[in-house]
């Protein structure tokens, strides 16, 4: 499966690669033996350049354990001690005590067994299944599987936080994986994610760390775009563990809740109702065909309620409001017609109408005018 496109962003990748690598090992986990290497051969790599997001890759197809987890930090005690200080540190820091908390590509449970028995409550997910019967036989809540879609529900979900360290690199669609441990977090929920740390390769000039199983090259600017694009909000992004790798804490992004909109467009109904009802059918017109206006007329549902709208626009005049229907005159109408009332809608021109109105047009008339979501009644 060769990509031209980027798998994250979907634009193309730049035509020509950045560098080209031949016979290159074709994973960093097969190792023939005795009989393979009489027949193994290596692969070419190629490496390109996101044209639109940025973001260096290959565009091979990846390794076919890619879903799965293997790791040697349960014989690294520097790894070790530096997971237990940065878990802990990250448990206290967004009061993680007593919550429910996700690994994702757990291997066989190193990580898990270094996060502090604070009340926390530890599950992971895994695709190698003898490396999920070894979690189990520790006692971890573990469960087979990979996360390849947002509709993917765990069994435990909903989460209060998860990690994923050092795997997204491997993931043919990391925008999936993310968007499904999105749909299993709970509101506010914090992760953490690391991956290698493409911005210390290129300052070392580190040319031998392509590898296959590696499909990006996140620096930290394509790392936190790539965690945006994907429903996270960066609370903190740094480079760890002698810089090799970047690291970053997020936070699932809340839907906006405009349910308030509903309620503002209500009570503007409510109280352009009850002014007009205090005069007669067909003497309230309103001043002003900006899209604003245009949008308060369709939401109020003013249509037949007023007998034209004002505007100065000349080519607005002769037309009809879009969707209520309503004729738009010139300023010159409400002295040809007998009107009792004008509603000012015209933005930041509001005040400048008021005073038109009142110049040209006298006390008669009565004047209400829309500030911000609110009508309201001038006296003079």
């Amino acid at each position: 499966m060769i990509k031209n496109t980027c798998r994250v962003c979907q634009q193309d990748l730049f035509e020509e690669p950045l560098l080209i690598y031949n016979n290159m090992p074709k994973s960093a986990q097969f190792l023939p033996d005795g009989n393979q290497v009489k027949t193994e051969k290596g692969m070419d790599i190629k490496v390109f350049q996101c044209a639109g997001c940025g973001l260096v890759q290959l565009n091979n197809a990846p390794v076919f354990y890619y879903k799965e987890v293997i790791r040697a930090a349960a014989v690294s005690q520097e790894m070790h001690e530096f997971r237990t200080i940065q878990f802990n540190a990250w448990i206290n820091k967004y009061s993680l005590q007593e919550k429910k908390i996700l690994e994702v590509g757990c291997g066989a449970g190193e990580y898990i067994s270094m996060i502090p028995n604070r009340g926390v409550y530890v599950c992971g997910i895994e695709e190698n299944q003898d490396s999920v019967d070894k979690c189990l036989n520790q006692g971890f809540d573990v469960e087979k599987g990979f996360i390849d879609n947002e509709k993917k529900i765990l069994k435990n979900a909903p989460f209060d936080a998860f990690f994923m360290l050092n795997f997204l690199e491997h993931l043919v669609d990391p925008n999936a994986t993310l968007k499904g441990i999105w749909s299993n977090l709970s509101d506010d929920a914090v992760g953490l994610v690391e991956v290698p740390n493409f911005d210390m390769i290129l300052r070392q000039n580190l040319f031998a760390e392509f590898i296959s199983d590696h499909l990006y090259y996140f620096t930290k600017d394509t790392f936190i775009s790539t965690l945006n694009r994907n429903g996270f909000d960066v609370l903190e992004c740094s480079e760890i563990w002698h810089d090799y790798s970047i690291s970053a804490v997020v936070r699932k992004r809340k839907k906006t809740d405009l349910s308030s909109f509903y309620q503002a467009q209500q009570q503007l109904a409510y109280e352009i109702d009850l002014f007009l009802k205090k005069f007669p059918k067909d003497s309230v017109v309103i001043w002003g065909a900006g899209h604003q206006a245009l949008a308060v007329m369709a939401l109020t549902g003013l249509k037949g309620k007023i007998k034209y709208v004002v505007d100065s626009a000349e080519f607005k005049q002769n037309k009809y409001t879009p969707a209520t229907h309503i004729p738009i005159v010139s300023p010159e109408m409400i002295k040809e017609t007998s009107i009792e009332a004008v509603i000012v809608m015209a933005g930041s021109y509001s005040g400048e109408v008021v005073e038109i109105i009142f110049k040209e047009y006298g006390q008669t008339i009565k004047v209400a005018i829309l500030e911000g979501e609110t009508l309201n009644i001038l006296y003079r």
